[in-house]
């Protein structure tokens, strides 16, 4: 059975009226996701000694310092803290090294991390696009440290790219990162000649009115071989739901089918390489029809992989 993880206290997260990260946005999935048979847990927040795996020391004690007692701390241009924003940082951490956990031991053949803020623009010391902590990141380098693995594929589908879990992973030669994007669009990096120390990251970057068949062909093309190839041990998922049509952010043409169509294709891919072992971790999605939407239609997809 399918575990999904998730927490209230990430509502605790708030972001300033008018922005596209709110609240609403884990509500809404709760409720599409609440008549699911589905093995549910808390998650719980992850130490510095996990956070570390990916960031250095310094800059966790930093977002420490600069958490506010009331109101917001502007990190930038689109990053703020409220009081309970380190709090939600470190559950979703903890939930995606806590799924990690539960399918490498067998408790259940995949998982959805539903938590916020997201993670994937987080870069090594630096919080951006709504990030403090490379969520995925770290969970990658939690399943090779604590459970030796050495070839974990990390796919982003997000419509912004995963700047954050690009610069955390260029170096690391155990972790094939691929990410289709929209560009151009923040935060303009992405490009294919970004191909990291050891080969083992791969963007494609998507224009602007890009529909589900522009990206699958180009997925199956350029994804598809080197993701097989790779032969992963597990399958970890930056599931951004942003490149729906309905999306106010960007301007891709994707729909519920195309959801659908990439999960099956990312269980198949766990299928076949990974005994099955799936992780997806939450990123974006801003219109909460087609957020809520989208992943029930994603969820549906790993609840029948895992059965």
């Amino acid at each position: 059975m399918t575990l999904l993880i998730t927490h209230d206290d990430a509502d605790a997260h708030e972001n300033p009226p008018g922005h596209p990260e709110q609240v609403d946005r884990l509500p809404a999935i709760r409720r599409a996701l609440a008549d699911m048979d589905l093995m549910r847990e808390d998650a719980t927040e992850a130490s510095d000694e996990t956070i570390t795996r990916c960031h250095p020391q310094d800059y966790v004690d930093t977002l420490v310092v600069a958490a506010p007692r009331q109101g917001w701390t502007q990190l930038d241009a689109d990053t703020h803290m409220a009081p309970g924003t380190l709090r939600a940082a470190r559950l979703a951490v903890g939930a995606a090294c806590r799924a990690v956990d539960a399918v490498m031991a067998g408790e259940a053949p995949n998982a959805l991390v539903a938590m916020r803020p997201p993670g994937h623009h987080a870069e090594t010391a630096k919080p951006t696009g709504f990030c403090l902590f490379g969520t995925v990141a770290i969970a990658a380098r939690h399943a090779m440290e604590v459970h030796g693995l050495t070839r974990i594929a990390v796919v982003d589908f997000d419509v912004h790219h995963g700047n954050g879990t690009q610069d955390l992973l260029w170096s690391e030669a155990r972790a094939l990162f691929v990410s289709t994007h929209q560009s151009p669009l923040w935060p303009g990096t992405g490009e294919p000649s970004e191909r990291g120390e050891y080969d083992t990251i791969l963007n494609i970057p998507l224009p602007p009115g890009s529909d589900g068949s522009v990206f699958r062909a180009r997925f199956m093309d350029e994804a598809w071989p080197r993701l097989t190839a790779f032969d992963p041990e597990l399958v970890l998922v930056s599931a951004g739901f942003d490149a729906h049509r309905d999306d106010p952010l960007a301007q891709l043409e994707w729909d519920e089918e195309d959801f659908v169509w990439i999960t099956e294709k990312l269980c198949d891919l766990a299928r076949d390489h990974a005994g099955g072992r799936l992780v997806s971790c939450l990123e974006g999605g801003y219109d909460l029809d087609a957020l809520a939407a989208s992943v029930a239609a994603h969820m549906d997809v790993l609840r029948r992989a895992g059965t």
